[in-house]
């Protein structure tokens, strides 16, 4: 079986463990891969590996993670960019406008 060239935003998976990653960076010149996992890992693989493992068929191509949350740190709370300061509730996100003078 022929590996396929990795792909910018293609999803794989190892056959042993079924660890899900996505090709995030490619470079021809240096003959690396970087690949991160769904967790968040990021690791750099030479194409000679890439290509072994799919002879030796430990390499699958793969379906994109429904839930997206594996390599993102996320808060459980409903809306994280609200807080409560000396008991008032504020929202403590920036405005884009705030100092723009749209009358200049």
């Amino acid at each position: 079986m022929t590996a396929p060239l990795p792909s910018i935003g293609d999803w794989y998976r190892q056959k042993e463990g079924g660890a899900l990653f996505e090709v995030v960076a490619y470079d021809d010149d240096d003959g690396t891969i970087e690949i991160q996992y769904f967790d968040g890992t990021v690791e750099e693989m030479d194409i000679e590996d890439w290509e072994g493992q799919w002879e030796d068929g430990a390499l699958e191509s793969a379906d994109p993670p429904e839930d997206w949350s594996g390599s993102v740190d996320l808060d459980s709370d409903e809306d994280s960019s609200r807080t409560e300061v000396n008991g008032s509730d504020r929202d403590l996100r920036a405005n884009p406008l705030e100092g723009i003078d749209l009358f200049e």
